[in-house]
């Protein structure tokens, strides 16, 4: 039965070798477990439906992948979309966390119709390469400016807008769990975010900065107080269609780049160097953005951790059906889960800004038409605690600058409308 479903004879690989792959990947993206909750919680929302929703959103999305794409990917809410999500739309604008879904679920469906129109690989090709860049760096930016925030070493200043925090004993113990998953990953050891966060926490509780855990296995919470509670009408707004392009933009580079490469790195590229299921693959990943809204969860998108489970020999979905699995089990540990405080998890956002930083090498800052642009797209992301200006200022600031250059034919029309898009979002 694994043969005829997975092909693994075809793909070189066997059971044993795609289970031990399953198990690396949930290790190493495990900590979207701890650390997504907590983060969307501060919304209002349920956290301890928040925990059941993301391990049933991420074995969704993953065993969706892998069935019908064949794929050992591994599907989670995406870092970085959360952050939008949060203290952007909910927290900076003032937007209901129910309208807030609702903007997740109509980028969902966009994205949906764009990948089958085919338009999606399309768009990804307008947008230059030193603006995808400069939006990973500054994204990365402002979820490790987030993880300094929840570790109290930055706190806001009435005379300097930030200053830093006070040494208290949750920065000293996150600050040490940070030197830990840094160790841990210069060493290569397989879900070492994960371990940081576990042993922050046992280390909290045994130092009785955090109490202790009210249990170890239960029942998952329920997630009604969150599922089917997304209000698309109030997402309609004018307003809003800024944020819904935000989080198309952000999806459709954060998943497209990662299934090129993972997926390269597989094998699963043909002799012209294309992936045969791709369209498959963008279009589970748009399905699981959409059943993600409904269940009451931001943006669902590829975690880059794939290819960790790739790297240890993962060549097929079967991969994927165990690293599924591992999450559907995870959401019966949800008493350890709620124990885990957030001076815990802020390592893990951290180091997420340092894995994301790696792109600014890749952008020529001697050459000014595009260093400006990306610049303005890095700092304006963290500064303004918002995503979605850092995109519109980069947008509208490359195209000026080509234009008043007279390079207007260098950009492609689907980027001449994006910033058009982008300046008329920001001055509604």
């Amino acid at each position: 039965m694994l043969e005829r479903l997975f092909q693994l004879h075809r793909h070189g690989t066997t059971p044993r070798t795609e289970v031990v792959a399953g198990m690396t990947t949930f290790l190493t993206g495990a900590y979207i477990i701890f650390v997504h909750p907590s983060m969307l919680a501060l919304t209002g929302m349920d956290q301890g439906a928040l925990t059941t929703v993301t391990c049933l959103v991420a074995a969704f999305g993953t065993l969706l992948v892998a069935l019908w794409a064949n794929a050992p990917l591994m599907m989670a809410p995406g870092m970085g979309l959360n952050a939008f999500f949060t203290y952007t739309l909910v927290l900076g604008e003032g937007v209901p966390w129910q309208t807030a879904l609702g903007v997740v679920f109509l980028s969902g469906l966009f994205f949906l119709v764009l990948t089958w129109l085919g338009v999606r690989e399309r768009l990804a090709r307008a947008i230059p390469l030193t603006l995808r860049l400069a939006a990973s760096v500054g994204i990365g930016l402002f979820i490790a400016f987030i993880g300094l925030q929840n570790l109290g070493l930055v706190v806001k200043s009435d005379a300097v807008l930030v200053q830093l925090g006070t040494f208290d004993a949750p920065a000293r113990l996150g600050l040490f769990g940070l030197f830990v998953v840094i160790l841990l990953e210069v060493k290569r050891v397989r879900g070492a975010m994960l371990l940081g966060i576990l042993g922050t926490a046992a280390l909290g509780i045994l130092l009785g900065v955090s109490p202790w855990p009210q249990g170890i296995v239960a029942l998952p919470p329920s997630p009604a107080p969150i599922a089917l509670q997304l209000d698309i009408l109030g997402a309609l707004q004018i307003s809003l269609w800024a944020s819904i392009f935000s989080f198309m933009f952000v999806d459709l580079f954060d998943s497209l780049g990662t299934l090129l490469a993972v997926c390269r790195e597989a094998g699963m590229a043909d002799p012209h160097g294309e992936i045969p299921h791709l369209p498959r693959m963008l279009t589970a990943d748009a399905l699981a953005t959409v059943g993600g809204a409904l269940l009451g969860t931001s943006t669902t998108t590829t975690f880059v951790e794939s290819a960790s489970g790739v790297s240890d020999g993962g060549r097929t979905g079967l991969t994927g059906v165990v690293t599924a699995g591992l999450f559907l089990l995870a959401a019966f540990f949800t008493p350890l889960i709620a124990a885990v405080p957030a001076y815990a998890t802020a390592p893990a956002l951290i180091m997420v800004g340092i894995f994301m930083m790696r792109g600014i090498g890749q952008i020529d800052f001697y050459d000014f038409e595009e260093a400006a642009p990306a610049f303005l797209t890095v700092l304006l992301m963290p500064l303004t605690y918002s995503i979605a200006n850092g995109l519109a200022f980069g947008f509208i600031s490359y195209v000026a600058i080509k234009v008043a250059l007279g390079k207007a034919r260098e950009c492609d029309p689907f980027l001449l409308g994006t910033a058009a898009f982008s300046l008329g979002s920001l001055l509604i």
